[in-house]
């Protein structure tokens, strides 16, 4: 089985194909063609370390992620976040590959993103603002400096100073970042990107900016307030997932037969004059997706 590095995957997952392969699985994923059960999370005694697997499966591929988080490694020389991606055939059972765990995350989480805006942006991609500094932020420039070169993307962090920072160590020559000024135009898009329990961002929608939501991921977190929430058309990624773990949406008490999975959008278009509010939890499906981008180009080559 090859085993690829974290450089190795990232280079192995480019956003084109990243976002058609989660195109097609989001609609298999619809269609009942996926299997995806809930992930296990088992806590180390005496520890603050956690466990966690999220196993998938097509007819094609049989695909595992297993992750460890260790809190206690922060400031130390290891990552508190490790892990791998398995990928069998589901034919054979024969292990084909492992990625890193961390990229894989990265790479498919910001995909999901730039696929909702390509499907829910009401015009063209000029200003964007990330709500976040973190590792999710850095991983949402790179793909917007791929898909959207053009972008005027701005930055708000927990403070100026941060937001300064993340700009000066994350900006490129041909794709610049831009600290949050008071007062900024509209934006068409803005994305929030933390791990907060209360709203950083919440008044009257606008028809013409797409705001999503990736970083509340428990019932406790929440980042778009509940008066976005409950203007908005709603789309989750996962609405199987969703439920129990879209932070924003479960605290803005909203009906969830309302909320349309991402890919509806696929084949219908938002209407035209309503706000639309996108979030995103995450599923292991969309891991499926990245390992079928790395299979289909080893049997291209």
């Amino acid at each position: 089985m090859q085993s690829y590095s974290a450089s190795e995957t990232r280079a192995l997952l480019p956003y084109p194909a990243l976002l058609d392969a989660l195109a097609r699985t989001m609609q298999d994923y619809a269609a009942g063609l996926i299997r995806c059960p809930e992930r296990l999370t088992v806590g180390a005694p005496d520890r603050s370390s956690v466990l966690m697997t999220m196993p998938t499966a097509s007819k094609d591929l049989l695909v595992t992620k297993l992750l460890t988080i260790c809190p206690d490694n922060a400031g130390t020389e290891h990552p508190t976040i490790q892990g791998i991606v398995t990928c069998a055939d589901a034919r054979t059972g024969v292990l084909l590959f492992s990625l890193d765990g961390p990229t894989v995350t990265m790479r498919r989480t910001s995909a999901v993103s730039l696929l909702g805006i390509k499907l829910l942006a009401r015009r063209p991609v000029k200003k964007v603002l990330i709500i976040g500094t973190g590792a999710q932020a850095v991983a949402h420039v790179d793909a917007l400096s791929t898909l959207y070169p053009d972008a005027n993307v701005h930055i708000r962090g927990r403070t100026p100073d941060r937001a300064t920072m993340f700009c000066q160590r994350h900006s490129a020559p041909n794709f610049p970042l831009h600290p949050e000024q008071p007062g900024e135009h509209p934006f068409d898009v803005i994305l929030t990107v933390t791990a907060s329990t209360s709203p950083l961002f919440d008044s009257m929608p606008n028809p013409d900016c797409l705001v999503i939501g990736v970083g509340a991921y428990r019932p406790d977190m929440i980042e778009v307030g509940p008066q976005i929430v409950r203007n908005s058309l709603l789309y989750v990624d996962d609405p199987i997932g969703a439920p129990t773990e879209a932070g924003d949406l479960i605290q803005a008490g909203i009906d969830w037969q309302t909320v349309r999975p991402l890919a509806s959008a696929l084949t219908t278009h938002p209407p035209e004059n309503s706000p639309v509010f996108f979030k995103s939890v995450g599923c292991a499906a969309w891991d499926l997706a990245a390992c079928a981008v790395v299979a289909a180009s080893a049997s291209e080559s």
